[in-house]
């Protein structure tokens, strides 16, 4: 069936990638430049029609993804190839479409999606290669009892704690399958998580609590305590979204 409102139209999937660097994340924003608004803006172009992009997840300003995906509607057949190509031209460095092709009419982007995965970047010796897109600790981190923390978080559904406040979200319910810290070289590490859904900050709170928990400010039992509390201001602070990834997206 046709999408509501769009009769005798046509889907198709955009798979992209972008810094995030200059953006205030993904999505159209009243007074800053966005992704969304970007690749909405091209497509009106070349189609010679407005065009509305939808995202499988809207990602904070400053963050990056390596894989993002996102759905508009055609009421023509498209040269899929011709069309990746112009938008490349078109879009501005920073942003890369690498795919385009069609899909039945009721696959959507984001509610369709079934899991997403992150990964953050964390380096322990200053190092100006990393700086752009890893966060650097001045101080020492026991990962071991941070993957012990990590692994603490697939117990629970409910994120509250770890997300920001006044969200436009129904449920705060969340269905995390792994969260784990791997060194991916000498002082530098890879925090990966995978869900069925992510809350807005939550991420970055959810790292820098368990950061906390590397320190020694927190104990394991205290996060167990921070995630029932179902209160923001009881977890640790947002890290930096310059070392944040979108990586993968699965339906």
């Amino acid at each position: 069936m046709p999408p509501k409102g769009v009769r005798g139209s046509m889907r198709y999937f955009i798979t992209l990638s972008y810094d995030g660097t200059h953006y205030h994340g993904w999505q159209i924003q009243p007074n800053g430049d966005s992704i969304q608004q970007r690749l909405q803006e091209a497509l009106s172009i070349l189609l010679r029609q407005p065009i509305e992009v939808v995202g499988a997840g809207r990602t904070d300003t400053g963050v990056h993804a390596r894989m993002m995906v996102a759905h508009f509607d055609s009421t023509s057949p498209l040269d899929e190839m011709d069309l990746t190509y112009k938008l490349n031209r078109l879009l501005p460095q920073d942003i890369a479409v690498q795919d385009i092709h069609q899909v039945p009419d009721d696959l959507h982007a984001r509610f369709s999606a079934t899991s997403r995965t992150y990964h953050y970047f964390i380096h322990t010796q200053k190092d100006p290669f990393l700086s752009a897109y890893s966060w650097q600790i001045p101080y020492k981190l026991d990962f071991g009892k941070m993957n012990q923390a990590a692994q603490v978080l697939l117990e629970y559904k409910d994120f509250t704690s770890f997300s920001k406040v006044n969200t436009d979200t129904k449920t705060n319910l969340c269905d995390i399958k792994e969260a784990h810290w791997d060194e991916v070289a000498p002082g530098q590490w890879r925090f990966t998580i995978t869900a069925n859904r992510f809350l807005r900050n939550m991420v970055r709170a959810i790292v820098g609590t368990l950061i906390d928990v590397g320190r020694g400010r927190i104990s394991i039992e205290d996060l167990r305590s921070i995630t029932e509390a179902q209160d923001r201001c009881t977890a640790g602070e947002s890290v930096p979204g310059k070392a944040l990834f979108l990586v993968d997206i699965k339906y």
